[in-house]
Order: structure tokens, then C-alpha cells, then sequence
């Protein structure tokens, strides 16, 4: 028997934990995963790409250097009006809508046990849409009054309720992520259900602007739209990273969680919190944008081989899909311009077919 020195050495910084190297800073430690590095450092030379790329096309084309040197500070006086005033809010608005809706699927994906539980799927967004669109249609002069914070707080207000709604009706001695899942469609149609009459009862002006908002789209968006994601990712993200430890507990069932020390319910009612928060500000800045929560942490966990969706990878391949989609929905049809909303549907719903399709051979097999 191995007998334990008091008077050996304190242990160094560097350790490891599970088989993996561990880097301790002050009273946290980190794990070292190199595969999780290479993928967010691909993952961030994408999305830098696809946003230099977004940023140089239009009217006036300009070339990648050019968009990465006026970011830098250089560029002439006519580029660096282009992309910073015209153009870059338009980028940088999807870049964080994608960010904020991927940690809110990659929370609720993990909170639920279930990759079919994305904000989007479950009702969380449907919640946010509905109120927005309330404000657009019943509000009257309420969106000129409260600005550009108007609906912002409409869709976080909505989405919040939706969510602990949703809660409430899964709850039984805890929450199982295939109840959650059930009771979260059940509310989702039920929400549609009052944003379609909404649109029937509203005036023709309100419903035109509704519908645009409806299907997820970037277009005209100015710095107004971005200051709102990225005070909420600011705040919110952080808060995320800070609770993700206890995700990991969450995987093995309630009971196993309170048996790690874990305060089940407090932690998952902050982190439903934090993804209800992400998902209605991104909401309400670009519309319900479809299968970005779905589908970027399932390509996360994939990319990494993590036993649940990542958080920051999550937030960088959400970006990077959001711009992307844009990138496309301005570019493939010509002169016509989709709204983004509609190609991440296009590229979603295949993936989405294809986890129904997965689950079903693992409930039959």
C-alpha cells in the first residue's frame, strides 16, 4: 500500500485529469484537448474568410485584402464607407445571431439529453416570435416609442415565458429529455398557430413587415441590430462557460447529479435562463433563423468527438453557418436576394430527417 508523504512537493500547475493533461490557472483548471484547439482555429479562419467574403461582395465589389485592410484601419475613404457603414453591420448582425442561437441549442441539447431539443424545435423561439410579432402588429407606435430595444425585449419576454411554460408541463419528479422534447413541439405549434393569426388580423403594412421578420433575414441591418446580440453574448456567453461544468453531471440523470454534489434544479433553471436569453435577442434581431441551433452543436460535437455539444465551438461554427448562409442567399440566384432564414432551413432540414431517421433505427434496434 502506497503510503501518502505529507512533506512531497505541492502538485505542479500542470497535471492530468481523466488521461488528459490539465493547466491549472488560480482555483480553475482547464483541460487540454489539442483536437478542440485545431477546431476552433479552423473554425475561426472559416468564419474570418466567409465574412471578408460577405463584406466584398455587392455593387461596388472589393476584393478580400482590401475588406481584411479596412478592417485592419487602412483602405481609402470610399471602402472603409462601404464596409463599415453599409456593410460590415449586416455581417457582424448574422455572425453573432449564429453565435447566440448555437450556445443556446448547444444548452439546451445538453440540458434535454436529446439533440432534437434546439430552441427552434422546442418552442423557445416560437415563444420570442410570437411576442415580436405581437409588438409589430398590435403594438402600434410601441416599436418607435422603445426604438430599437422594442422588440428585443418583447422576444426575450416571450421566449422566457414559452420556456419555464414548457418546463412546468415536463416537469415530473425532474425532466426527461424525450418529454421535454414532446411538450416543446406541442407548444411550438400552438405558438405558430397565434403568430399565423396574428398575421391574418393585422394590417396589410404590418403583416408584410412580419413576414419578412418571420423568415430570418439580415437584410438592412445596421448597427442598431448588433448592439443588442452583442451586449446579450457579452453577458450571457460568459455565463454559459461559467456553468458549464455542471453540464457534464446533467448527462448522467438527475439523481446521479445530485449524487456529484450538483444543485440539479438551480443549475438547470440558470442555464435554461442563459439559452432562452441568447435565443429571443437573436430572435428578435434577425427573425426566427431556422436549424442554426440544431444543427451547429451537433456539428460541433461531431467535429471535437465531445460526449456533449461544446460551447465554444458550438459559438464559432453557429457564426460561421449563419454567414455563410448569408453569404449564399446573396450571391447563388443573382439579383435576387433570399432571406438567410430560407437557406438554413434548406441546409437544416436534411439533417434534421436524418436524426429522426437515427432515432428511429435506435428505438427499433
Amino acid at each position: 500500500m502506497a503510503v501518502l508523504d505529507k512533506s512531497s512537493p505541492p502538485r505542479p500547475a500542470a497535471a492530468r485529469v481523466a488521461g488528459r493533461p490539465a493547466v491549472r490557472i488560480g482555483p480553475f483548471s482547464v483541460v487540454w484537448r489539442p483536437r478542440t484547439v485545431l477546431v476552433l482555429g479552423i473554425g475561426l479562419a472559416v468564419l474570418v474568410l466567409a465574412m471578408a467574403l460577405n463584406i466584398g461582395r455587392g455593387d461596388f465589389p472589393i476584393s478580400v485584402g482590401e475588406v481584411l485592410s479596412v478592417l485592419a484601419g487602412g483602405g481609402d475613404a470610399g471602402q472603409r464607407f462601404i464596409v463599415m457603414d453599409l456593410r460590415l453591420p449586416r455581417s457582424l448582425t448574422g455572425l453573432l445571431v449564429g453565435a447566440a442561437l448555437a450556445v443556446a441549442g448547444a444548452i439546451t441539447q445538453s440540458i434535454a439529453r436529446n439533440p432534437l431539443a434546439s430552441p427552434d424545435m422546442i418552442g423557445f423561439t416560437a415563444g420570442a416570435s410570437a411576442a415580436a410579432v405581437a409588438v409589430i402588429v398590435l403594438g402600434g407606435g410601441a416599436v418607435e416609442f422603445l426604438g430599437a430595444a422594442g422588440l428585443p425585449v418583447a422576444a426575450l419576454v416571450g421566449g422566457l415565458l414559452s420556456a419555464f411554460a414548457i418546463y412546468g408541463l415536463a416537469w415530473r419528479r425532474g425532466v426527461h429529455g424525450f418529454r421535454l422534447v414532446l411538450v416543446g413541439i406541442g407548444v411550438n405549434v400552438t405558438l405558430t398557430a397565434v403568430v399565423h393569426w396574428l398575421l391574418v388580423v393585422a394590417g396589410i403594412t404590418e403583416a408584410a413587415r412580419a413576414y419578412v421578420w418571420l423568415n430570418g433575414s439580415l437584410n438592412g441591418r445596421g448597427w442598431d441590430h448588433v448592439v443588442p446580440v452583442a451586449i446579450a453574448l457579452a453577458v450571457l456567453v460568459p455565463a454559459a462557460l461559467l456553468l458549464a461544468h455542471v453540464l457534464g453531471g446533467l448527462q448522467f440523470g438527475d439523481d446521479t447529479a445530485r449524487g456529484l454534489g450538483i444543485p440539479v434544479d438551480r443549475s438547470r433553471t440558470a442555464l435554461l435562463v442563459v439559452a432562452v436569453g441568447l435565443a429571443s435577442v437573436a430572435t428578435a434581431s434577425a427573425g426566427p433563423i431556422a436549424f442554426v441551433a440544431l444543427v451547429a452543436p451537433q456539428i460541433s460535437q461531431r467535429l471535437v468527438g465531445s460526449a456533449r455539444p461544446p460551447i465554444a465551438v458550438s459559438l464559432v461554427v453557429g457564426a460561421a453557418l449563419t454567414v455563410v448562409a448569408d453569404l449564399i442567399a446573396r450571391t447563388a440566384f443573382g439579383a435576387t436576394e433570399l432571406p438567410v432564414g430560407i437557406v438554413t432551413a434548406v441546409l437544416g432540414a436534411p439533417y434534421l430527417l436524418f436524426l429522426i431517421a437515427r432515432y428511429g433505427r435506435e428505438a427499433r434496434g
